[in-house]
């Protein structure tokens, strides 16, 4: 088969369906699914050399995976990486990557705007192994310079942040981290490569919860971690260990979400940028987060790094809790669930799920409030979507 990677010179819509597959003896079209804990060695040498990596090839399904080789080097063809780690899901990577990288002692500078399961893992998870985390503002980039100390091994962020859509400037913050030997890694879940790709702009590993777009229809759990090889063996020596492992199933419905990733995040994201501007337009509403807008704070820099606002909306709804559940509750067709990136729009109050296990104080510092909604939108016809928030704004 002809080379599908990301020196190939294709295009991502090329990429999405080609890159990564290998065909069996028996020649299938389709990406084959590999049902199979364990493999099976031609000898005991053949064995030995397996285990010890002296040569390549499936060993066991905790750590090799046919199915799951080509969903990574799909993904790592669309970053534009050089090499991808699966994991079973986002936060299994994201745990992966700060664990293969750092000890006792390390300290992370991360954003204040991370996604609150993230903020749970820096903050109960992994202080009890005796790495700190300092939050600091996530678009100050004088904080992130100012919080770094002679343990700081690791810039942690996500652009844009969830679920406000604020951008950080990755190419400012690499540079800073880069001038002290700090790695940055970025979480490019809301983005996907196809609208950005943090490897070009000097991140050092991108970190994806592949549950959201590159699925897209809400259907499995998955993670990566992507980078170049010198880093990602690394988190490949923790995978194998450890196992927070893809099945080789979920493996399988990713590399068919990912045939269809740029058709859609392009559509949602046409529908989200057609939402967003009815939303800043309705009496109801205090204020929209939306990056592709002129009036989000960093609109500027979101056109520099993504090629459009994406799929996420928020927004502030006129009161406070009460009005905004008013609106959730009223949905008839918008889904009231936390997850994002399906094809069927998204509707959820982020003070109370997403964010809803981090301390009041640290809600308020993210900007979090009791009116903010978030929408992940689908693929839904717009004016449906409109139709069915009015039902709700018309009773505030």
């Amino acid at each position: 088969m002809a080379k599908f990677d990301a020196a190939s010179g294709y295009r991502p819509e090329t990429l999405s369906v080609r890159a990564g597959q290998e065909r069996s003896q028996f020649g299938e079209h389709a990406e084959a699914l590999y049902l199979t804990s364990s493999f099976v060695f031609q000898s005991a040498a053949q064995a030995a050399k397996r285990f010890s990596g002296e040569e390549e090839g499936n060993v066991y399904a905790r750590f090799s995976n046919p199915t799951v080789t080509m969903f990574e080097e799909r993904l790592a063809a669309l970053e534009g990486a050089e090499d991808c780690v699966a994991t079973a899901s986002g936060m299994a990577a994201i745990m992966a990557a700060v664990l293969a990288h750092l000890k006792q002692g390390d300290h992370i500078v991360a954003s204040n705007s991370l996604f609150g399961a993230t903020v749970q893992l820096f903050n109960n998870i992994l202080s009890r192994t005796g790495i700190t985390t300092t939050f600091v503002s996530h678009t100050d980039s004088a904080a992130w310079e100012a919080a770094i100390r002679p343990e700081t091994k690791l810039f942690f962020l996500e652009t844009p942040s969830n679920p406000l859509t604020e951008i950080a400037d990755i190419r400012t913050l690499a540079a800073i981290a880069h001038a002290k030997g700090i790695l940055v890694a970025v979480d490019n879940c809301f983005c996907t490569p196809i609208l950005q790709k943090p490897l070009e702009m000097g991140a050092d590993l991108v970190i994806h919860s592949a549950t959201k777009y590159i699925d897209g229809q809400g259907r499995v759990l998955g993670g990566a971690v992507c980078g170049p090889k010198k880093l990602t063996e690394e988190v490949f020596k923790y995978l194998r260990t450890a196992g927070p492992t893809l099945s080789a199933f979920n493996a399988w419905v990713l590399l068919k979400g990912l045939e269809t990733l740029k058709l859609r995040v392009e559509a949602q994201a046409a529908n989200a940028a057609q939402l967003a501007a009815w939303l800043e337009a309705h009496p109801k509403v205090a204020r929209v987060f939306y990056p592709g807008l002129p009036s989000h704070p960093q609109h500027e820099l979101a056109k520099a790094q993504q090629k459009n606002g994406g799929g996420i909306v928020s927004f502030e709804v006129k009161g406070g809790r009460d009005q905004a559940w008013t609106v959730v509750d009223h949905c008839q067709l918008l889904s009231i669930t936390a997850n994002l990136g399906d094809t069927k729009t998204t509707i959820t109050h982020p003070a109370s799920t997403t964010h809803g296990r981090i301390s009041p104080e640290a809600r308020a510092a993210a900007g979090i409030n009791e009116g903010l909604l978030r929408i992940a939108v689908g693929l839904e016809a717009v004016e449906d979507l409109q139709a069915d928030l009015e039902r709700g704004f018309s009773l505030i």
